[in-house]
């Protein structure tokens, strides 16, 4: 069940970010991942319009979209990936918004191939403003 986030979800779904993002993206010192946690929790979740993917009462993954457009992020509990879930999200963002757009690490193929198959498409590559790791700018636009 996709459903929006509460508070009483924000620590799950916060274990989700930092463990994901320490595995997917490995060519980042775990170190930078750790320095944003706040900043994330406080910061970026409020200002977020995010939906979390419950099963069973546990939280497997979220999507935070960021001024209607943006996609801030997509998660998936590495236990929970490959079955759907990161997929089921994304189609329920683009039910709720006519375009889409979201920055991916160019060195995170995984994430950019999953973004290519349902539809995105590189429009840009840049450095992240923070890490200085190449990143992507992917969109996508209701038909």
């Amino acid at each position: 069940m996709i459903r929006k986030l509460v508070a009483q979800d924000i620590k799950a779904v916060m274990d989700i970010w930092i463990s994901t993002n320490i595995t997917a993206h490995d060519f980042i010192a775990e170190d930078y991942w750790k320095k944003n946690y706040d900043i994330v929790e406080k910061e970026y979740l409020p200002a977020a319009d995010t939906y979390v993917y419950e099963e069973g009462q546990q939280i497997k993954g979220f999507i935070s979209i960021i001024n209607e457009v943006f996609i801030g992020g997509l998660f998936v509990d590495e236990n929970s990936q490959g079955q759907g879930i990161g997929k089921a999200l994304l189609n329920y963002a683009k039910e709720q918004y006519n375009e889409l757009e979201l920055c991916a690490y160019a060195d995170n193929q995984k994430a950019v191939d999953f973004y290519k198959h349902c539809g995105f498409i590189i429009t840009e590559q840049q450095p992240n403003e923070d890490s200085g790791y190449p990143e992507y700018t992917m969109k996508w636009k209701k038909e």
